[in-house]
């Protein structure tokens, strides 16, 4: 068998970077789908890949093409959609926008795909995995807006380094953020707020609250998830923070 040059060699590990070593904490299939939620993800769920994420598909790492996917319109992308239920109220009220989720728990990929029928909605796509294989793939300053709302909490401080405000997830995501778009973070752990406000600013973002009610009011086209009314049923407080790329 032949061996590669050294030139091709260097050429072959530039082509297909090394896949990085990273630790997923969480969940990723909770209880039993039902038989309609299989039938979602079935039907569905391939049609409305945003194209080739995972490295086993794209081990070249080539770019999205989202002028493509979403006919030149602005890209916002949701962290961790949870239920869905926000993003398919977001792409309801925004048909002239498209929206990116990413959420690895398949339970709730199945049930934002229950929802995105019963809405009708046609300006979404779906990757049921890690928000950092899609920050690899999505062209640099493509993203007009970004959410982050209820992450997991990993409350033991030995974990705080596993929750999305860290420099693993926040350098990757300032760099697909256009200059200027906006940040949303909601969360109902006080701790969060703190490192968020300590982290986010660091990587090229400004908080843009000038009064309380910045941060104590939810946005005008917010809509309360399920998450959040859990929160408000334990008698936590949300926290509702804004920031803008610089």
């Amino acid at each position: 068998m032949l061996r590669p040059s050294p030139a091709q060699a260097k050429a072959s590990a530039m082509t297909h970077p090394e896949r990085p070593r990273r630790n997923f904490y969480g969940r990723l299939k909770g209880k039993s789908l039902k038989q309609s939620q299989k039938g979602y993800i079935e039907e569905d769920l391939e049609a409305l890949s945003p194209g080739p994420v995972d490295w086993g598909a794209n081990p070249d790492r080539t770019p999205l093409d989202l002028p493509t996917l979403f006919g030149g319109k602005p890209v916002w992308l949701e962290v961790g959609f949870g239920g869905g239920e926000h993003m398919v109220h977001q792409a309801a009220q925004n048909p002239d926008v498209g929206i990116i989720g990413c959420e690895p728990y398949i339970n709730g990929v199945a049930m934002l795909l229950g929802k995105i029928r019963r809405a009708g909605v046609d300006n979404v796509a779906i990757h049921p995995g890690d928000a950092r294989d899609i920050f690899d793939v999505l062209p640099e300053a493509s993203i007009d807006r970004a959410f982050l709302l209820y992450p997991d909490p990993w409350p033991k401080t030995r974990h705080h380094r596993r929750r999305f405000v860290t420099p693993e997830h926040l350098e990757p995501l300032a760099k697909v953020l256009k200059p200027g778009a906006i940040f949303r973070v909601a969360t109902d752990i006080e701790d969060y707020v703190r490192q968020t406000l300590e982290q986010v600013p660091r990587h090229g973002f400004e908080w843009l609250a000038e009064r309380p009610g910045d941060w104590k009011e939810p946005w005008g086209d917010w809509i309360s998830t399920r998450y959040e009314q859990k929160a408000l049923r334990e008698g936590r407080v949300p926290h509702y923070l804004t920031f803008r790329k610089t």
